[in-house]
């Protein structure tokens, strides 16, 4: 029976090593957003600072170790062999959760992760052994777990939501009204002081929460400076006040960038060393079991694990080799990269395409604080309102919209302000040693910051609330499962355990496996995908220029659509029209988000090619009218096949193939024509308008002959009066589309002159 200890052992170390993976992509967010949305430095700068900041606080974790050995359950009342059934379950479904959540983008708490998933199954146990006791009854739950402890952790981390979304917009508000947006214009000395207050902070932060739990480093020196808590801040204040100030002044530094570097080292410290526990906590309490329970020469089942409730210290070459993981994870994992734009996105003070849709939660809160601000603007005076206004003035800063995803998310005060917030709040919680989530702060404050930066505008306010809803409801939702999955597995775990942990392990690299490849495909679309492309050209010929490539791609993907719907009509492929109909879901949206950016576009252009905007934005027009009919189209296809009506008969099948035939040859040469901006060949297509047409026409005609005659299915006639009627449409944009191409090349560019955008830069 000690192989099968030993196989979990084994299984165990792996989960830790793929949970470290899993985990660090998910709470990559809590250090990095700060400085990838504000763009202080490169990119590479910020992930080595963040390396150096994992590798030192993974060896500070130890302490917090105990936190998996005792902190949820009482171990003295289970025996060796369900102790490993509860570890064995808990990392299972914490690997499996946290790849869920990475896979969506999102970020949750690997804290609360791990705590309910040690809750969940140390209740699952506990409750076992209850029923096979016939002296105990489910009110003697409160000896297997450590209710107050657990409590506490829940409470302290649900209240460090609202404190911290609190904390964050008041500090914001206070340090905008200060600094205002043009803080580089201000006197040195405000900088100064600010970076005193913040590099204070962020230093007192890595002194209780980092080097506090260093094995290597001087309990009583460490204790001194604890102890003397208010001496350390004043003397830290001055001396960074003093430095920042020479900085400044002497070497011309951009202070606030130093701010953010410093801050991004200490938040990464402070992930490993207090999150490390989340990844590896489990498996090195079950290797201590293991090592206890070998010794003592007792049968598993009737050894009890009181042993876990003494302190032991971590090997420092574990923590070593956890951090080296960690840091590796950084560097190349992909999916931290979509798990920190989630968080950058919801704080970005410029619009942006939104990712998550209103709903009525956020509509309401919206509507809420658009009433509080209407009582704001009643009870405060005139004047103050002004005052306050021209404290948050960013007209001032405007330059090319254009391109707004190469601007910094936010600036670099709004960075500092989260770094340093994040810093002091959970400093504080970990003097009280609440192992609190590092994801739920950082997170919170970014928001709450967003909010007094006045990023929320009514533009993107109740998609930007939904977001955060979102992110919040899917940390309870990450409690929930944690809790009831965690009880599941080690239910069926206790039923068998050496075939339950080879099938669930089994299942969990299935599911993860699956994961990976979806994402990878997913990124691999959007790389080779011919997305739509957003004009940026000043003058009407770069326009007339980048305008062919945005319709020789929809033209090619409207070909793919158009044909895909006949031919799923034609062998009833439910399959394939219902990816048609993503398809052009798909194409629709990204001819609104071109449409989306009109305003930036009109904004770009030089005074002298201002009729480009009337130009590109009936181009949009049409080529929004070219995808309602293909949506339309690719719909009622996708619906009469779902529903199992009668499939159309032969003759009109063979009609429809005729009418695809001759509209993909009018695609493929439309597509020619602007893909090699051979302009001269859209009037020889404009020449075939009447030709197909009348191709289309005399197949109305047919059928209308075929419904008095001989048509006994409504649904069919119904669906194929559709589907030529929609055709004519799609027919009527695409010459409109070339004419007003065609019009407008004519009458003011020549081919020879048209310029790239490269050349007119």
């Amino acid at each position: 029976m000690e192989n099968i200890y030993i196989y979990m052992i084994a299984a165990l170390a792996f989960l830790a090593i793929a949970d470290l993976v899993v985990g660090v992509s998910n709470d990559a967010v809590n250090f990095l957003n700060s400085a990838i949305g504000s763009k202080a430095v490169s990119y590479k700068t910020i992930i080595i600072v963040a390396s150096v900041g994992v590798a030192v606080g993974a060896l500070t974790s130890s302490g917090m170790m105990e936190v998996a050995r005792k902190g949820i359950f009482n171990p003295g009342e289970f025996m060796f062999n369900e102790i490993m059934i509860i570890f064995m379950a808990v990392m299972i479904t914490d690997i499996l959760l946290l790849d869920f959540f990475n896979t969506l983008g999102l970020p949750t708490s690997t804290t609360v992760s791990i705590v309910f998933e040690l809750l969940g199954a140390s209740v699952c146990i506990a409750l076992i052994k209850i029923s096979k006791n016939d002296s105990q009854t489910f009110l003697d739950l409160g000896h297997y777990i450590n209710n107050e402890k657990a409590i506490e952790i829940i409470f302290g981390i649900l209240l460090s939501v609202v404190i911290a979304f609190t904390v964050g917009a008041l500090v914001q508000w206070v340090s905008r009204m200060l600094l205002t947006f043009k803080f580089d214009e201000k006197p040195s000395w405000y900088g100064s002081i600010f970076s005193g207050i913040a590099i204070t902070s962020i230093a007192y932060f890595i002194i209780i929460k980092g080097l506090k739990g260093a094995t290597f480093m001087n309990g009583s020196l460490i204790s001194s400076l604890t102890q003397n808590t208010y001496a350390l801040l004043t003397v830290n204040f001055i001396f960074w006040t003093i430095i920042s100030f020479l900085l400044v002044k002497v070497f011309k530094t951009n202070i606030y960038r130093i701010i953010i570097m410093i801050g991004t080292f200490a938040l990464a410290l402070a992930f490993a060393g207090n999150d490390l526990v989340n990844f590896i906590g489990v498996p090195i309490a079950a290797y201590n079991a293991y090592l206890d329970w070998s010794a003592s020469g007792e049968l598993a089942t009737q050894y009890s694990m009181i042993s876990l409730a003494d302190k032991v210290e971590t090997q420092p070459f574990i923590l070593l080799f956890a951090g080296l993981i960690m840091v590796v994870t950084l560097w190349f994992s992909k999916k931290a990269k979509d798990v920190v734009k989630t968080s950058v996105d919801l704080s970005r003070q410029e619009d942006v395409k939104e990712r998550f849709q209103p709903n009525y939660l956020s509509r309401n809160f919206v509507r809420f604080a658009v009433g509080m601000s209407q009582v704001y603007s009643y009870v405060l005076p005139k004047s103050w309102q002004e005052k306050i206004d021209k404290r948050f003035d960013t007209t001032t800063l405007t330059v090319s919209q254009i391109k707004t995803q190469e601007l910094p998310a936010f600036d670099m005060v709004r960075a500092a302000v989260n770094l340093m917030v994040a810093a002091v709040l959970i400093s504080l919680a970990t003097s009280m040693k609440l192992p609190l989530s590092t994801t739920y702060v950082t997170f919170m404050v970014a928001m709450g910051t967003s909010l007094a930066d006045r990023a929320w505008g009514a533009e993107s306010a109740v998609y930007r609330v939904a977001g955060v809803l979102n992110v919040i409801g899917g940390w309870f939702f990450t409690a929930i499962i944690a809790f009831s999955a965690s009880a599941l597995i080690a239910y069926l775990i206790n039923i068998h355990v050496p075939i339950m942990v080879t099938v669930l392990l089994i299942l969990a690299m299935v599911l993860i496996g699956r994961n990976y490849l979806a994402h990878k495909k997913k990124l691999k679309d959007i790389k080779v995908e011919d997305r739509l492309i957003k004009a940026e050209s000043s003058s009407i010929q770069g326009v007339i220029y980048e305008s062919a490539g945005n319709i020789a791609n929809v033209i090619s993907r409207g070909n793919k659509i158009y044909s895909n719907a006949i031919n799923g009509l034609a062998k009833q492929d439910l399959t394939s029209l219902r990816k048609n109909k993503k398809q052009v879901e798909k194409l629709s949206n990204e001819i609104d988000e071109l449409r989306d950016n009109i305003y930036y576009f009109i904004k770009n252009l030089d005074e002298t090619s201002v009729g480009a905007s009337n130009f590109y934005i009936h181009v949009l027009g049409y080529l929004q009218d070219m995808t309602q009919s293909l949506e339309y189209i690719s719909k009622v296809s996708h619906k009469h096949i779902q529903n199992n009506h009668k499939k159309l008969k032969f003759s009109q099948i063979k009609e429809l193939k005729e009418v695809d035939e001759r509209f993909e040859r009018l695609f493929e040469n439309t597509r020619k024509a602007f893909e090699s901006r051979s302009f001269e060949e859209i009037g020889v297509i404009l020449t075939r308008k009447e030709e197909i047409s009348k191709l289309v026409t005399d197949k109305i005609q047919k059928q209308v002959e075929r419904t008095r005659t001989e048509e006994v299915s409504p649904k069919n006639t119904t669906l194929y009066f559709s589907v030529l009627l929609e055709t004519k449409d799609l027919l009527n944009a695409i010459m409109n589309l070339l004419e007003e191409y065609y019009k407008s090349h004519d009458s003011s560019i020549k081919p020879a002159t048209i310029k790239t955008p490269e050349e007119e830069e």
